[in-house]
């Protein structure tokens, strides 16, 4: 019986094999290979040149419409840029994959059928996935912030390189880079909307003379804006800020074009400090008095 039993197991694994070599070696499964190869090269290498030539179709559209007359916001224009074009890779892509699919005889609607199925059980659990696209929305539609802007964004600040409508990217000023879902996204400061301001205050000696101070840096300033054009006008002296001590505090403001404000600051400080050397202006310093106990004692015996 035991005898039976293993010629008969023996019989049935060699026709297995056999059974497999000859699907293996059949025209049939080469033919399919081979068509199905060719169809997916095809459709890797279309979706490749729809993606390529598409985004560069893309970018040359909305070169033109900055050169119109129109005014158009440039930060806006690259935001909406950049999500039209990776709008266009996911589509592109996801019907490649669809293509691909296909090309293997997978029955796609059924795939989706049941796809849609386990998305709307699973949506139930992806609500912060919903919030993050809602918010990305309403960022872009809005123009709270774009490409290029350098902002403050709950912890983290820096140029914005990327605006999705799930994350945001933005790259900090010491290169680390921070990837924020939209959903998380609570306080927004955008330091590139409005001119900036630059606050210079100098500390010059209590026995300065503030009028003389007054006359050589107004007419310091006066000369900045043909030579900076960060410069939105020219920089104002508002006179003495604070006294304290031996020390006289001298401001001075200049409204610039967006996050200039701090090289403008650098060069009027150089520039203002040099000027008052020139003319004998002492600048304040701190100043130690010492007293010599043992002198005073002596002279008290004596």
């Amino acid at each position: 019986m035991a005898v039976e039993t293993l010629e008969t197991g023996t019989k049935e694994l060699v026709t297995i094999t056999e059974r497999f070599w000859n699907y293996l070696t059949s025209d049939d499964l080469w033919n399919f290979i081979l068509v199905a190869s060719v169809k997916i090269i095809s459709i890797l290498i279309v979706s490749y040149l729809v993606v390529f030539i598409g985004k560069r179709v893309i970018k040359r559209i909305f070169t033109l419409r900055m050169k119109t007359p129109l005014k158009h916001s440039e930060r806006r224009q690259t935001t909406i840029l950049k999500l039209l074009q990776s709008v266009l890779s996911y589509l592109v892509y996801f019907s490649a994959i669809i293509g691909v699919l296909s090309a293997l005889n997978i029955n796609v609607a059924g795939l989706l059928a049941g796809a849609g199925i386990a998305g709307l059980a699973i949506g139930f659990g992806a609500q912060s996935l919903v919030k993050d696209i809602i918010t990305g929305f309403f960022i872009i539609f809005e123009d709270q912030f774009g490409v290029g802007d350098y902002i403050k964004l709950n912890t983290a600040e820096g140029t914005v390189v990327e605006i999705g409508l799930r994350t945001t990217k933005i790259l900090g000023t010491t290169g680390e880079q921070f990837i924020i879902p939209n959903g998380q996204i609570t306080d927004v400061i955008n330091y590139s909307v409005n001119n900036s301001k630059a606050v210079i205050d100098m500390q010059v000696a209590i026995d300065a003379d503030i009028e003389k101070v007054e006359k050589l840096v107004t007419t310091y300033l006066k000369t900045l804006p043909p030579k900076h054009e960060e410069l939105v006008d020219i920089p104002i002296f508002l006179g003495v800020q604070a006294v304290v001590g031996t020390e006289v505090t001298i401001r001075i403001v200049a409204e610039t074009h967006p996050l200039q404000h701090y090289g403008i600051a650098r060069i009027i400080r150089r520039d203002v400090k040099a000027i008052l050397d020139r003319n004998g202006i002492p600048m304040a310093y701190p100043k130690m008095m010492l007293y010599d106990r043992g002198s005073k004692e002596s002279e008290g015996e004596s």
